[in-house]
């Protein structure tokens, strides 16, 4: 999930980099978030799996 995280950020800086498209910009910018977002929900689920 770290790497997918990874990825898109970087997706994202080289898009930005060559002056590509603020909506793809957007769009990533979007997904990285998301992806984060499931990336804590998986790691607080596991600490709470682990505490039980």
């Amino acid at each position: 999930m770290v790497a997918a995280v990874a990825f898109v950020l970087l997706l994202g800086l080289i898009n930005m980099m060559r002056g590509g498209s603020p909506n793809r910009s957007q769009s990533l910018m979007r997904l990285r978030v998301l992806l984060q977002f499931i990336a804590v929900v998986i790691t607080m689920v596991v600490v709470w799996a682990m505490g039980k």
